[in-house]
């Protein structure tokens, strides 16, 4: 306890302050049932459709890879919405778990579903499966990819804190 207000033992506490990131830019809406799922269902796909479109922007040079993060900023980015309150922190949620499990998920790698819907498509136009070799061959790419990508956003993260 420090002047009556109790703190972590790494000596860590949330300063106390307006709840809004920048203050006065938080906006509310409120509709009925239907109204909520149409406007879900819209800025889902708006969502997901900008996601794609930086995706895309970053492969081809348009967008800096710098925009890539990981996990720390992930992290940070929960708790500035935890700080703003439990309705921003599930938009949050909502927001990560659609842009990963919906967006990412479905990239071409393959040991991403993505990669498997690429499989079973091939397999559709050829009339037989990918031989094993090649489907090896696929799933090292796709690790190769894949830690690539990670170690990026690991990258990228720890350098924003380092400058």
């Amino acid at each position: 306890m420090e002047a009556g207000r109790a703190i972590g033992r790494l000596g860590i506490t949330l300063q106390e302050g307006p709840r809004a990131w920048p203050p006065g830019l938080v906006e509310t809406h409120r509709s009925g049932p239907i109204d909520a799922l149409a406007g879900g269902v819209a800025k889902t796909w708006e969502m997901s459709s900008l996601t794609v479109q930086m995706l895309w922007r970053i492969v081809t040079g348009q967008v800096s890879a710098k925009n890539i993060s990981g996990p720390i900023s992930i992290a940070e980015f929960a708790g500035i919405s935890a700080y703003l309150g439990s309705d921003r922190l599930l938009g949050f949620s909502g927001d990560h778990q659609r842009e990963l499990g919906g967006v990412l998920n479905l990239m071409p790698v393959p040991l991403l579903d993505g990669g498997q819907v690429v499989y079973q498509v091939v397999e559709a136009v050829k009339g037989t499966p990918l031989s094993e070799r090649a489907q090896l061959v696929g799933q090292q790419v796709g690790i190769a990819l894949l830690v690539v990508l990670m170690s990026l956003a690991f990258y990228n993260d720890i350098s924003r804190h380092l400058n």
